[in-house]
């Protein structure tokens, strides 16, 4: 291993680790991917050798298609991006070096992300998540500014297989707890064997992990990983979920990552905590008395802009149908666009104090795309700054209670209009973007009305 490399996470390594690790036969498979818009891990598997005399200096391609299709791989007709018309041409798969990592989890094989641009003038595609982000980032950095995030990932574990799952239509399956266990050590040691395995291979693949923990519903798990800049962070989001789901399927498990798997439960959140940084301090922290908040005007102004736009954005937040299901009063799931200290009533939860001060957003759920939802965060944040948004008053009490309060979007079908009429969102991310993503959340909408649920069979089979 290169001993040059100061404070490097562990499992992370440079491409000189890794001609080392290929030349000792200790790494043979590199996997190379990008994800999709539904933060879905895509790519190809290399030979390693391949990947270190070619594929790391000149990158991939893929077929464009795979930033058009539906959860089925089916290509959908009416993007502009890519269809029938124009062939399904190719992108460019582009490594970025500082993600490579091992990925412990698999034998001999590392890990790398990669961004996606264009194959005929090598410009970042727009419309792919990673781009996204990275839109708003320099946007940030041009204000002289960094962001440090951490995404709060909840999810429930199950002892079925997922193939047995999904072959008994993903009914009666068996929570891996039988009780709520909120917090509670002896079902959490029940489920050690798989939690300490995901643990240590997120660790090992440069994915620094702090705890972990039993959730409020029927098997759910929390597990939480260290912040890290706002791209890394999301880097780290995608690692993440692939580890835990490619552990679970090698232990006989399954993992939902669904934002409400069932009425009855609990939702699975992907809170979001962010913080601006200037010159090595934390840009919210001042002497501005605001409320039980000592802060400066770029955190007033940022979180009125944040609060102010998430209408505009939902669909980052929450992109599928799904996602509107867990938006239940008292349900720890947010219904009301309000802010306050330390109060999980409420969408936006302030906690910190001088340079660990941060607004915690709990609006996204466990299946938003991160790149997506951070960018989201940071274009409505940066809009407030711009704009001096004041944030509303806070809220102190139960504000599932609040009627009076903004709700967020009742459905994706709302939100979706919400974004493609907004002024905000077309310049913030370009019309480009925002059609695209129309378009997309407009399919998933469409794809849940012509589909015959459940539901409708328990009601109406025999007693219509």
């Amino acid at each position: 291993m290169n001993s040059n490399n100061v404070n490097k996470l562990r499992g992370m390594i440079t491409f000189e680790d890794l001609q080392e690790l290929v030349s000792q036969e200790l790494i043979e498979t590199v996997i190379v991917g990008f994800t999709d818009h539904y933060g879905r891990l895509a790519g190809k598997r290399y030979d390693a050798g391949m990947f270190v005399e070619d594929t790391i200096s000149h990158g991939t391609h893929g077929c464009d298609y795979l930033l058009t299709t539906d959860m089925e791989m089916n290509p959908v007709p009416g993007f502009k991006f890519a269809n029938w018309e124009l062939g399904y041409g190719d992108f460019h798969l582009v490594p970025d070096p500082f993600t490579l990592r091992i990925a412990s989890w698999l034998d001999k094989t590392a890990l790398v992300l990669c961004d996606v641009k264009s194959e005929k003038t090598g410009d970042f595609i727009p419309i792919a998540p990673r781009s996204v982000l990275k839109k708003q980032l320099e946007t940030l950095h041009s204000a002289g500014l960094g962001c440090y995030a951490a995404s709060e990932l909840e999810y429930y574990l199950f002892e079925n297989s997922y193939r047995d799952a999904a072959a008994g239509g993903y009914a009666n399956l068996n929570p891996a707890g039988w009780y709520l266990e909120d917090y509670q050590i002896l079902q959490g040691t029940r489920t050690e064997p798989y939690t300490a395995a995901v643990r240590y291979h997120l660790k090992n693949s440069g994915v620094p992990v702090e705890n972990s923990k039993g959730e409020w519903g029927l098997g759910q798990q929390e597990l939480n990983v260290r912040y890290a800049e706002a791209l890394e962070m999301a880097d780290r989001h995608v690692v993440y979920k692939q580890c835990l789901k490619e552990v679970a399927d090698q232990m006989g498990l399954s993992v939902t990552f669904m934002a409400k798997f069932a009425s009855d439960r609990a939702g699975s959140s992907s809170h979001i905590h962010l913080s601006l940084w200037r010159d090595g301090r934390n840009a919210f922290a001042g002497d501005q008395e605001f409320g039980p908040v000592k802060c400066s005007d770029v955190f007033r102004w940022f979180l009125g802009g944040w609060i102010a736009h998430v209408p505009d954005c939902m669909v980052f937040y929450a992109p599928t149908v799904n996602s509107y299901k867990r938006f239940v009063d008292g349900s720890w799931a947010p219904t009301r666009l309000a802010w306050s200290y330390d109060n999980r009533t409420g969408g936006f939860r302030v906690v910190g104090r001088g340079e660990s001060l941060r607004i915690e957003c709990r609006i996204p759920g466990a299946d938003c795309n991160p790149y997506l939802a951070f960018a989201a965060s940071l274009a409505s944040g940066l809009d407030g700054i711009a704009n001096r948004i004041e944030p509303p008053a806070r809220f102190d009490g139960d504000i599932y209670a609040a009627q009076h309060l903004p709700r967020v979007p009742y459905t994706l079908n709302e939100a979706t209009s919400l974004f493609e009429n907004s002024e905000f969102a077309r310049k913030a991310f370009g019309n480009d973007v925002v059609d695209h993503y129309a378009h997309f959340y407009k399919t998933e909408q469409n794809s849940f009305n012509m589909a015959v649920t459940d539901w409708e069979r328990r009601r109406y089979f025999e007693r219509i």
